[in-house]
């Protein structure tokens, strides 16, 4: 079983690009769930048709006798959907939703099939936030970023964490690559591409800035069904080819910040 996470800054397409790299690997038969760590909740909503399901947080204030079906839904080419969810805004810890759902899934024996994909809110790597690398469930770490400064600080940061946990016996994360989602910046992709050398990785895609992924999310589909026979549709479907192909999996080495700002700089 492949463990896929996708980190990133919040607002940067981690959902986007989550969605549609599930959606490409249900189309080539595998067996997907995709979980979402975010308390936003909105990670599977476009696989789910535009359906918020119910968190298992939200679950368990609920119920203590949760069962699978209470928790986990069938989208878009039967990948199975789970949202973490969070507390209300201002009150409790962020990452209680993320550390609860997985206790209940393990305890369900609900973590199988061929690909998980991780959708993790990486605007802070702390607590239940990094708990999918820090206790072995996110073994491949993709982060999600464009050109803009404060995305590839996000970037940088969760790098530091990877580099962290990386020495835990329980931990068995390593960076696989740098996703693009770009913002059609100037230079952007050779920007991204060399901030990815840097910190001793690769950029492994380069998501251009189409109207596809915006008239598929108005009609609350993914690219891949929406728009099968679209350029966009054909840039998922690398990426998740790609993905499965790559077997180049290291420990980053973040850059400091003064040498961050100076890349952007450079690239302007």
């Amino acid at each position: 079983m492949r463990q896929i996470a996708l980190y990133g800054k919040g607002g940067i397409g981690k959902s986007t690009t989550s969605a549609n790299l599930s959606a490409a690997f249900a189309e080539k038969g595998l067996d997907v769930m995709q979980i979402g760590c975010d308390p936003k909740h909105d990670s599977t909503r476009m696989l789910m048709h535009g359906r918020w399901i119910p968190t298992v947080l939200e679950q368990m204030y609920e119920r203590k006798d949760l069962e699978m079906d209470d928790v986990i839904f069938t989208g878009f080419g039967g990948v199975r959907c789970v949202e973490a969810g969070g507390p209300e805004p201002g009150i409790g810890c962020a990452g209680r939703g993320i550390i609860a759902t997985f206790q209940l899934l393990e305890k369900m024996k609900a973590l199988h099939g061929d690909v998980v994909v991780y959708d993790v809110l990486g605007d802070v790597v702390c607590g239940g936030f990094a708990m999918p690398m820090r206790d072995g469930y996110a073994q491949e770490v993709y982060l999600v970023t464009s050109g803009e400064l404060m995305s590839l600080y996000a970037a940088n940061n969760i790098c530091k964490a990877i580099a962290r946990l990386s020495q835990r016996s329980t931990a068995r994360c390593r960076l696989g690559g740098v996703i693009c989602n770009s913002k059609n910046m100037d230079n952007e992709r050779e920007l991204v591409a060399e901030f990815a050398k840097r910190i001793g990785s690769k950029m492994v895609e380069f998501v251009p800035r189409d109207k596809a992924v915006q008239a598929a999310e108005v009609n609350q589909m993914t690219v891949i069904e929406h728009a099968p026979t679209s350029p966009q549709a054909d840039v998922y479907r690398r990426l998740a080819g790609t993905i499965l192909a790559n077997d180049d999996l290291r420990i980053p080495t973040a850059l400091d910040l003064d040498e961050l700002e100076k890349l952007a700089r450079a690239y302007l």
